[in-house]
């Protein structure tokens, strides 16, 4: 099926209008992004920012009567669009097509993170076979490699490790194939919880080994390792909830943080932990630390 986009260019104070009239106008979905470069790396927390300058996208099918859409579009709007063009969509398995493009990852030494449709190319490494479907972590963000880089450089056999923030997995289930002896993920993506059960069959380990909860729903216990790669502002509120999952001596690695965040998300763990220095990619860094002991 063929599909054609209506794009228009507003501010942030229309997006709202814009909206509206493309779901007026007959449009299946509605997408924004920002028009004039001005990322948003993390918003405050309950916020949904937008930018100063904004692309609405509205989807709609290829028979669609493109006057007719357009005059109903600009009725909503007080009867005149903001700039805007019409673009033919081929159509495609949009879930599937980046596929093309996610290749094998050496992430360290003998550690890959390698697609579950290709063969690794070391057979011999350490080959984590991945397929994150629609939860967050490939391998390829650089929180999500720096995590990866410092687990390789542990001592993990026979350890009891918590992935707090699972997304597909990735974390826990290196962490297992390094030598860990037991995971306990948590998520409140439900999307996430079964991607993770997935990826962990695909690596041939019992399921048993990496039980997957909610916040709400995750036992109580004292983890020798506690991983969680979130975002800046969650980490510092969990700060009391990740504490306790560390036993005394356990190790701490925490990511998902921008360069200038390190310090305040550090100033909320550093009466129990002793931080490593930061591991730095790109603007995002790794912070890791050790829990002092009682």
């Amino acid at each position: 099926m063929a599909w054609l986009q209506l794009r228009i260019h507003t501010s942030r104070a229309q997006s709202g209008t814009v909206e509206a009239a493309l779901l007026a106008a007959g449009a299946a979905s509605v997408t924004f992004e920002d028009a004039a470069d001005q990322p948003i790396l993390e918003p405050a927390l309950g916020e949904t920012p937008l930018w100063e300058a904004v692309r609405i996208t509205g989807l709609f099918d290829a028979a669609v009567d493109t006057r007719g859409a357009i005059d109903t579009a600009a009725a909503h709007c007080g009867g005149k669009l903001p700039r805007h063009t019409w673009e033919l969509l081929e159509d495609k398995d949009w879930e599937r097509e980046w596929m093309q493009h996610y290749h094998p990852i050496r992430c360290a030494g003998n550690l890959w993170i390698c697609p579950s449709w290709t063969a690794p190319p070391d057979p011999g490494a350490v080959n984590l076979l991945l397929d994150p479907g629609l939860a967050f972590g490939t391998g390829t963000h650089p929180t999500t490699f720096l995590c990866l880089q410092w687990l390789a450089a542990q001592t993990l056999s026979g350890t009891t490790a918590v992935d707090y923030g699972c997304g597909s997995g990735i974390l826990g289930i290196a962490a297992l194939l390094l030598g860990a002896e037991r995971v306990v993920g948590t998520d409140i993506d439900p999307q996430a919880l079964a991607a993770t059960h997935r990826n962990v069959a695909r690596n041939g380990l019992a399921v048993d080994r990496f039980p997957v909860y909610t916040p709400a729903a995750c036992p109580g216990l004292e983890a020798d390792l506690v991983m969680a790669n979130i975002l800046a502002g969650p980490l510092m509120e969990l700060a009391p909830t990740l504490t306790a999952l560390t036993r005394p001596g356990g190790r701490l690695c925490l990511s998902g943080i921008l360069a200038t965040q390190a310090e305040t998300v550090m100033a909320a763990y550093t009466r129990d932990f002793d931080f490593a220095p930061v591991q730095q990619r790109q603007e995002w860094v790794c912070l890791s630390a050790v829990k002092a002991a009682r």
